[in-house]
């Protein structure tokens, strides 16, 4: 079995990551030691909750130096991709800065409610390697109040109200606003795409 390191970033959905990764036949490592880190083949970032929050305790473990500086794929997870940003409206919060961009909050309508949650469409926008395999317009799952608007570094989006980034990625730095550990088989091809990136 293969191992994989997710970043101890304090997020709920920590453990059904672990859950899915197991299932491809990966094991994992949860932790916030930055020599097991930056040996890491590959790197996930989960994330549930408050960029301010998870920012500050990315800050109390050095974390936030470190992330910045790997070389390895780093896959950012819902709030996890958000972080890989420059800022977050949500606090607000000055974040990692490897992708250019900013997080706005969404905004809510009758028949579009906040936080956006449940199975929504990709439309792939740019060839991505994360994203081999997945179709035009599969669905996926979000549970999310805070987006990336469409820009550069974008590579998939979903509409909601307006386009917002669900897939992005600079160099070696890919994130997902939505869940692939929680999004059936078209998730579980993501993550499969990501444990054999070069």
């Amino acid at each position: 079995m293969s191992t994989a390191v997710i970043i101890d970033s304090g997020g709920a959905n920590i453990a059904s990551l672990r859950a899915a990764l197991s299932r491809l036949g990966t094991d994992s490592i949860v932790t916030t030691d930055h020599a097991v880190i930056q040996r890491a083949a590959r790197v996930f970032l989960p994330g549930v909750g408050s960029a301010h929050d998870a920012m500050g305790r990315l800050r109390l473990s050095g974390l936030d130096r470190l992330i910045p500086t790997l070389k390895q794929p780093l896959l950012g997870i819902c709030l996890g991709m958000q972080l890989l940003f420059d800022r977050s409206d949500e606090g607000p919060a000055n974040t990692l800065g490897v992708i250019p961009g900013s997080v706005d909050k969404l905004h809510s309508a009758p028949d579009l409610p906040v936080p956006h949650m449940g199975w929504n469409q990709l439309a792939q926008t740019q060839p991505e390697p994360l994203l081999e395999g997945v179709g035009a317009l599969d669905y996926v799952y979000f549970v999310h109040g805070y987006a990336v608007p469409a820009g550069n570094f974008t590579v998939a989006t979903t509409e909601y109200g307006s386009n917002f980034t669900s897939v992005a990625r600079r160099d070696n730095f890919c994130g997902t606003q939505f869940h692939p550990e929680r999004s059936g088989v078209v998730g579980a091809r993501i993550l499969a795409n990501f444990l054999k990136a070069a």
